[in-house]
C-alpha cells in the first residue's frame, strides 16, 4: 500500500517539476519576442515554414468537412421543413467549433510533428550547444521565432478552413441539392453573430495556437539527443497536443457560452 503512496507522489513530485521548467522557459521564449523586433527575418521564415506549407492540407480539409456538413445537415433539416437553414448551421459548425478544433489537430499532425523533429535534430547534432559556444542564445534564436510563427499562423490558417467549408456547403447545398441561394447567404448573414461566434472562434484558434506550438517546440528542445529520443517526442507531440486541444475546447467553451 505504501508503495503505490510512494509512487503516486514521485509521480506528482514530478509532474510538478516539468511544469514549472516548462513555464520558466515560455517565460524565457515570450521575453525573446522583443529582440525579433530587429529581425522580423526569423519570424517570416518560420511563417512560410509553419503557416504557409499547412495550408494545403487545411484548405482540403476544410473543403471536404463543408461538403459533409451541407450533406448532413440537408437532410437533418429536410426533415423539419428547415432546409433554409443550412447556411447558418453550416458556418455556425465551422466557426465556433470545427475551425479552430479541426485546425489545430492538423496543425499538430503536420507543422507541430515537423517543429518537434526539426529542434529535436538540432539537439541530436548539437547545433543548440553550437549556438550557445558562439554566444547566441538558442531561446531567443530558435524557440521565440517559431512559437510567435504559431501563435500569428494558427488564427489565420482557421479561418482559412472556415472560409472554404463554408463554401463547400454551398456547393453541396446550392449546387447539388437545391437550395436556394439567398436564403443560404441571407440567413448566415443574419444569424451569425460577430462578437458572439467569430470573435470567439479566433480566441479558440489563438489559444490552440500558442498551446500546440509550445508543446511541439517544449518536446523537442528536451528531447534525448538520440534518433530514438526524437522519435517518441514527436510522438508525445501529437498525443498530448491533441488531448489538449480537445479538453482546452471544452473549457473555452464553457466560458464563452
Amino acid at each position: 500500500m505504501f508503495d503505490w503512496f510512494a509512487v503516486i507522489g514521485r509521480n506528482t513530485v514530478d509532474f510538478l517539476a516539468r511544469l514549472g521548467a516548462e513555464f520558466l522557459l515560455f517565460l524565457q521564449t515570450v521575453k525573446g519576442f522583443y529582440a525579433l523586433i530587429w529581425r522580423p527575418s526569423l519570424v517570416i521564415q518560420q511563417l512560410f515554414s509553419i503557416g504557409v506549407r499547412s495550408m494545403l492540407i487545411i484548405i482540403v480539409s476544410g473543403f471536404f468537412v463543408g461538403m459533409v456538413l451541407g450533406l448532413q445537415g440537408y437532410n437533418t433539416l429536410v426533415d423539419f421543413g428547415a432546409e433554409e437553414s443550412l447556411g447558418v448551421m453550416v458556418a455556425l459548425s465551422l466557426v465556433r467549433e470545427l475551425g479552430p478544433v479541426v485546425t489545430a489537430l492538423l496543425f499538430a499532425g503536420r507543422a507541430g510533428s515537423a517543429l518537434t523533429a526539426e529542434i529535436g535534430l538540432m539537439k541530436a547534432t548539437e547545433q543548440l550547444s553550437g549556438l550557445e559556444m558562439m554566444a547566441i542564445n538558442p531561446v531567443e534564436r530558435i524557440l521565440a521565432p517559431r512559437l510567435l510563427a504559431g501563435i500569428i499562423s494558427m488564427p489565420l490558417l482557421a479561418a482559412m478552413f472556415s472560409s472554404v467549408g463554408i463554401f463547400g456547403g454551398y456547393l453541396v447545398g446550392v449546387d447539388l441539392l437545391g437550395v436556394d441561394t439567398g436564403s443560404y447567404w441571407s440567413q448566415m448573414q443574419s444569424n451569425v453573430d460577430f462578437h458572439k461566434d467569430i470573435v470567439n472562434g479566433v480566441i479558440k484558434s489563438a489559444v490552440f495556437g500558442v498551446v500546440v506550438t509550445w508543446i511541439a517546440i517544449y518536446e523537442g528542445y528536451t528531447c534525448l539527443p538520440t534518433s530514438e529520443g526524437v522519435s517518441r517526442s514527436t510522438t508525445r507531440t501529437v498525443v498530448y497536443s491533441a488531448l489538449t486541444v480537445l479538453g482546452l475546447d471544452f473549457l473555452l467553451t464553457a466560458i464563452m457560452l
